[in-house]
């Protein structure tokens, strides 16, 4: 199992000085945060993508690049990267180039994205949302499998045999969650594909981030990629720890309170009873994720949330460490004990390239039908999650 860090790359006045970071400062503590994560043995980290403020998340692969210069293992992905207003072609090329350059060592995870006035920015419109997503990953699954592609939609121009450059590493294209909050949509796109679908899961109770979960996996199965419990499952998570519980939730408290995702609203002791949010002791952590697979069943990557809310860089670089010397390695004797033999790890360019010989490929075809599927197969299945679109 995979264990890493992902960042929604907010630049928030730290409460307890009123200091704002500036975003040369945010950017550079972003590389700084994931080298550290590297350094601690952590298996991911993921930077998300934003094109507004308060954040400066733009230019992921840039981001992404420059870490992957100076970091050796850790696996650099994304959280996520807007498949709805980023053009499947440049995806196709910059994700590939990244491949390229850190040997293999790179995701990705497809979202659609929430923020309104993002979509015209790029000549989009959000009531498009979900066929954007559907057609352009469409897309972009083709140009990374066949070297030549002749292609016509609704939202771009016509290509005619078009090549996309450079070519997949090693024939084998990155890895591709699908990310959402509160999506059926996405969770059926990922399981129509056989990727793999990422919960959010810092900001809802368990029983949502249960039902999207079981919901994709269900389909995962109906589509013959094999038996539900072999989908390929990644959750997000937030934690802020001391040794004394005490002193986790009075440090935090003020953090929390003014965070531009979940501030202003529950309070602290309400937020963390009822999601996954844990502020406390790295043993209190430990019993609490190790409960998770209690909820969905054996996954396969835990992402944390660690740099939110205008914590200082030397607070999350403290945190990262306790992580990934206190909390992960306990963790992962845990989520490893009882797990089936056929539960499958989490996929790796190493793994991918092993496995390239026979896997079926799922490329779409007629991006309309699937827009069809979408609609008509998950309408059985969500009708008790209607209340969450």
């Amino acid at each position: 199992m995979q264990f890493g860090i992902f960042t929604v790359g907010d630049v928030t006045t730290d409460p307890t000085t009123g200091r704002t970071p500036t975003e040369h400062e945010r950017i550079k503590a972003t590389v700084e945060i994931a080298k550290k994560a590297d350094e601690v043995g952590l298996d991911v980290f993921a930077t998300g993508e934003h094109h507004n403020p308060p954040f400066i998340a733009s230019a992921p692969t840039t981001t992404l690049a420059y870490i992957g210069a100076q970091t050796k293992r850790i696996i650099l992905s994304t959280a996520t990267t807007l498949i709805t207003t980023t053009d499947p072609v440049l995806i196709a090329e910059n994700y590939a180039k990244l491949q390229h350059l850190t040997d293999g060592r790179v995701d990705l995870m497809m979202g659609r994205g929430n923020t309104g006035p993002v979509y015209p920015w790029f000549g989009k419109d959000i009531r498009e949302g979900i066929a954007l997503a559907v057609e352009n990953y469409a897309l972009l699954h083709r140009l990374w499998r066949e070297d030549v592609v002749d292609w016509k939609g609704r939202f771009r121009t016509p290509l005619q045999g078009f090549t996309s450059t450079p070519r997949p590493l090693d024939g084998v294209p990155p890895f591709v969650w699908h990310g959402s909050i509160r999506s059926p949509e996405i969770a059926e796109q990922a399981a129509y594909y056989g990727d793999g679908f990422f919960h959010n899961n810092i900001f809802w109770p368990m029983s949502h981030t249960q039902q999207m979960v079981n919901l994709y996996r269900r389909r995962f199965e109906h589509y013959g990629h094999g038996p539900a419990d072999t989908a390929i499952v990644g959750l997000g998570g937030q934690v802020f720890m001391r040794k004394n519980s005490q002193d986790a939730v009075r440090e935090f408290r003020p953090y929390f309170d003014v965070a531009p995702v979940y501030g202003h609203g529950p309070s602290l002791e309400e937020f963390t009873e009822q999601t996954p949010l844990t502020v406390g002791s790295p043993q209190q952590v430990i019993d609490r994720y190790a409960t998770m697979r209690d909820h969905v069943g054996h996954y396969q990557r835990q992402l944390f949330l660690m740099d939110h809310a205008g914590l200082p860089l030397n607070t999350v670089l403290e945190q990262i460490e306790i992580l990934g010397t206190e909390v992960v390695p306990v963790l992962r004797t845990e989520m490893a004990a009882g797990r089936p033999a056929h539960v499958p790890d989490a996929p790796t360019h190493e793994s991918l390239v092993a496995a390239a010989g026979g896997k079926r490929d799922a490329t779409v075809t007629a991006v309309d039908d699937v827009t069809g599927r979408v609609a008509e197969e998950t309408a059985d299945e969500t009708t008790a999650a209607e209340s969450l679109r």
